[in-house]
């Protein structure tokens, strides 16, 4: 397996891989300190995509199982990949995030042509894609270098998973490389995202109540 080094949950880094990657300035992710209301409050409206890191345990791999099997139905409008490079999560969540938003965002040159060459392709096909984009790669080393921590290697098990929530087409939907296929949690407009995302993170946040390695980061509009 093609494994990359593990990118830190830290807006400061997204921005700079979102900054490299061409997208254009006006969105950026930023940290969602809780998810009380008064606290989603303080996250810069509108908000097109939340992420989720978490740590995966037995009991957030049974939630995702119920939930892929509440409700099968998925919209042909949903951009999703599977995941193959390992340690690629939060690219992966990334590239979901942008990729689901492009008719909102301006993404630039290199991911509107990555999405456009995904336009036939099936989720297993698109990771692929991925997996042999050196332009992307070496985007991603760039970011993951970057951050406040020292990165770890590339080979380093890692045990925490980030997972990208979007609204399209009327559903909130969680987008998970690891899965099957994109995940429809219910109903949702796009105003009702950070809600609605917020209630999603609320339960991957129940199965586990003594963990602390939960972080939330919203993509949202700034100027």
């Amino acid at each position: 397996m093609v494994r990359w080094v593990p990118m830190e949950s830290n807006p400061d880094v997204w921005n700079k891989f979102l900054k490299e990657m061409g997208v254009v300035s006006g969105w950026e992710f930023t940290d969602v300190y809780g998810l009380v209301p008064e606290l989603l409050m303080m996250v810069p409206q509108p908000v097109a995509a939340v992420i989720l890191l978490y740590p995966i345990s037995e009991n957030t791999e049974k939630l995702g199982v119920e939930k892929l099997a509440e409700n099968e139905e998925v919209s042909d409008k949903v951009f999703f990949m599977k995941q193959t490079v390992g340690n690629a999560c939060g690219t992966v969540g990334i590239l979901h995030s942008l990729l689901n938003n492009s008719d909102v965002i301006s993404v630039g040159d290199t991911l509107n042509k990555f999405k456009a060459d995904c336009s036939s392709l099936d989720p297993m096909e698109r990771a692929r894609l991925l997996e042999s984009s050196e332009v992307i790669a070496t985007k991603h080393a760039a970011a993951a270098s970057s951050g406040q921590t020292a990165a770890p290697s590339a080979d380093e098990k890692v045990n925490l998973h980030f997972v990208a929530f979007v609204s399209v087409d009327g559903s909130l939907y969680e987008l998970d490389g690891r899965k099957e296929r994109a995940v429809n949690w219910g109903p949702c407009q796009g105003d009702e995202l950070l809600t609605q995302a917020a209630q999603a993170c609320q339960g991957y946040m129940a199965c586990d109540p003594e963990e602390m390695r939960f972080t939330v980061v919203a993509l949202s509009k700034v100027d």
